[in-house]
């Protein structure tokens, strides 16, 4: 049965007593709503997840049964706080948040849910709810960003991609393909960020990676931006989308094929 749309809150309650839910993956965009340097509205990462998700939900097959949740626009900020325009959520709110969006979908018979993710802030907390949800409900929650790993090598420069980690290339060029009026370019400079001289000295202590620090983003570059923003053009902005979304609805047919009976509660100790 080919689904009337892809949108949760498109559905009435009638359309969910009627779907198997069982089949259907539900998918949480997650994102925020902070500064993203003088260039660039605090609208950003909530824009860009909003604009991937658009282009999933008209890729998405009559054969893959994915709902895509109300965004949740508004994360934890909390290392943009020294900027105005950011709005926060602790981290303690947050995960109980996304716990009860969980348990809400849970309670509809839907045990597959893929958080899309676009806020390198909160990975953590998307993580420990995911973990949560498995253990006290048995579904299995995955966590991913919403690109779904994309690989944008031959599109942007690596070191850029590596330190242009907030506001920089990639992040503008997006929204120049998405909000063209949201984004001055008479602003836009190459933000150089401290990550860049730290990896030049050569030592191991990185802000950002498997070793890292709790940082604010005044403390690697006093704009709030990281990355060569004025590098950035929309042309590049939408191959990356429309290859992102592709990559996230191939992840989706991943996750609808992933045998449920793999997430068990059975054990060495109690199989017998």
């Amino acid at each position: 049965m080919k689904l009337k749309s892809n949108w949760w809150w498109d559905l009435s309650t009638k359309d969910f007593s009627e779907l198997d839910m069982s089949k259907v993956v539900a998918v949480l965009p997650t994102a925020a709503v902070e500064q993203h340097g003088p260039h660039l509205p605090v609208r950003v990462d909530s824009a860009i997840n909003a604009g991937i998700m658009d282009r999933v939900a008209q890729r998405i097959p009559d054969d893959l049964h994915a709902l895509i949740l109300p965004m949740q626009a508004v994360g934890k900020s909390v290392e943009h706080l020294e900027f105005p325009g950011t709005l926060t959520h602790s981290y303690e709110t947050l995960a109980r948040v996304w716990f009860e969006i969980g348990e809400s979908v849970a309670r509809t018979g839907c045990r597959k849910l893929v958080f899309a993710n676009w806020h390198g802030g909160q990975p953590q907390v998307m993580e420990i709810v995911c973990r949560e949800l498995r253990v006290k409900l048995g579904m299995f929650a995955v966590s991913a960003n919403a690109s779904a790993d994309l690989d944008v090598s031959d599109l942007f420069d690596g070191q850029e991609m590596k330190h242009g980690i907030h506001g920089g290339e990639f992040e503008t060029s997006l929204l120049l393909e998405l909000h063209p009026e949201l984004v001055d370019m008479d602003l836009a400079e190459d933000f150089e960020p401290l990550s860049v001289e730290m990896e030049k000295a050569g030592g191991i202590l990185t802000p950002e990676g498997r070793i890292g620090y709790g940082w604010q983003t005044q403390d690697l570059h006093p704009s709030g931006a990281c990355g060569n923003a004025a590098a950035a053009d929309a042309k590049r902005g939408r191959i990356a989308l429309d290859r992102a979304a592709d990559r996230f609805v191939a992840l989706l047919k991943e996750v609808r094929d992933f045998p449920i009976e793999r997430v068990t509660q059975k054990t060495m100790f109690n199989d017998a």
